[in-house]
């Protein structure tokens, strides 16, 4: 019996001793997860190697996803938001001031001779159809533009985020998309009227006489476009050549390389040193900053445009609206481009339903 309760003592005992080794090792492992692993002493090595590395990611490298951090972006947002945004604005305002500052002086542009009862063909459908074409898709692409620089500062504070949100997005897409028919309606007008527009001997004189615009009675000759008429063809097309590039630059991102192309180009054609090595990012930022520029300077244009064409002078709407002018405007302000009518006899005259009541007495022939 003695030796059987020794027995069991000992074997107590073992279990005891195994119980309280086990509880010290959980105990220890607990305890240093609770601290933590320890800390390891920095290698300087290592932080010289992770400071070149840093400096390699801050440089970037061209192409696709290439630049993990530009340094530059910075400024450029900076002057996006900041000069960028608030010449932008200043150039509309100072178009708008002037053309009303205009109107209040010079009043409304009539015609001189009065409503001659008489119209005939200025544009044919074709020329209308593309010209329309190209308006309505640029005063789409302006506003939806506007919104992009302006919007956060002008709508969002009416609209609240969520609508103004909703309606960006959707400004977006179709900004987008109308893109290519201003692009259709460009190259419309071009092929249309580019033999129309080159710089004649006419012209001169058109320009030293103001166009008329300034002085009552004074109506300088000029073919079928007068010289302000050509200027705006001309930067019509140019700028909006440029505004095309740099958009199609803006809608399949990391594609071109316009502007190195471009910079290299003027380098050997001016000896300036515009920088030619440029990342796919700092690519994106000129194709913004030059989109936003030429069209704003491009609205600015099409807004004397407007103006000069509808409320700023009597009969020329009817040139882009029903195709169809009166003769004594026609001869007030193309006079070379009658002339040529008759002689070549296309002057096809109609009798004027719209305008009879105003005709009559009150006209006279203009010479």
């Amino acid at each position: 019996m003695t030796k059987v309760l020794a027995a069991l003592n000992i074997r107590h005992l073992l279990i005891a001793s195994l119980f309280v080794v086990f509880a010290a090792f959980g105990a220890s492992t607990v305890s240093a997860d609770v601290r933590g692993p320890a800390p390891i002493q920095p290698d300087l090595q290592y932080l010289n190697e992770d400071s070149n590395f840093w400096k390699k990611i801050r440089h970037g490298q061209e192409g696709r996803g290439g630049q993990l951090i530009q340094s530059q972006g910075e400024d450029w947002r900076i002057f996006r938001n900041g000069p960028l945004l608030k010449y932008t604005a200043t150039g509309l305002g100072a178009m708008v001031a002037l053309l009303a500052l205009f109107f209040l002086i010079r009043g409304r542009i009539k015609i001189e001779h009065g409503w001659s009862g008489w119209t005939i063909e200025r544009f044919n459908m074709p020329e209308r159809m593309g010209h329309w074409i190209l308006a309505v898709s640029f005063i789409i692409l302006g506003l939806t533009g506007l919104n992009v620089s302006f919007g956060k500062h002008v709508l969002m504070p009416i609209l609240g985020k969520d609508l103004f949100s909703t309606i960006s997005i959707g400004a977006k897409y179709l900004h987008n998309y109308v893109a290519f028919a201003f692009i259709l309606g460009l190259a419309w007008v071009f092929i249309a009227w580019i033999k129309d527009n080159f710089p004649r001997s006419a012209d001169i004189t058109w320009i030293k006489q103001g166009g008329g615009l300034f002085s009552k009675g004074v109506h300088p000759p000029s073919h079928k476009f007068n010289a302000g008429q050509k200027l705006i063809f001309w930067s019509v097309i140019l700028t909006g050549v440029s505004i095309s590039l740099s958009g199609w630059a803006l809608l399949f991102p990391f594609e071109t390389n316009m502007f190195a192309k471009t910079f290299w180009i003027i380098n050997g054609v001016v000896g300036t040193t515009l920088p030619t090595e440029l990342t796919g990012i700092q690519e994106q930022q000129y194709a913004v900053t030059w989109h936003n520029i030429m069209a704003i300077f491009m609205i600015c244009i099409i807004l004397a445009h407007i103006y000069i064409g509808s409320v700023g002078m009597q009969g020329a709407f009817d040139a882009m609206g029903s195709g169809r002018v009166d003769l004594n405007w026609a001869k007030e302000h193309h006079s070379l481009w009658v002339d040529k009518l008759e002689s070549e006899d296309k002057l096809d005259k109609q009798p004027d339903e719209t305008h009879q009541a105003d005709a009559g007495a009150k006209a006279q022939p203009a010479e």
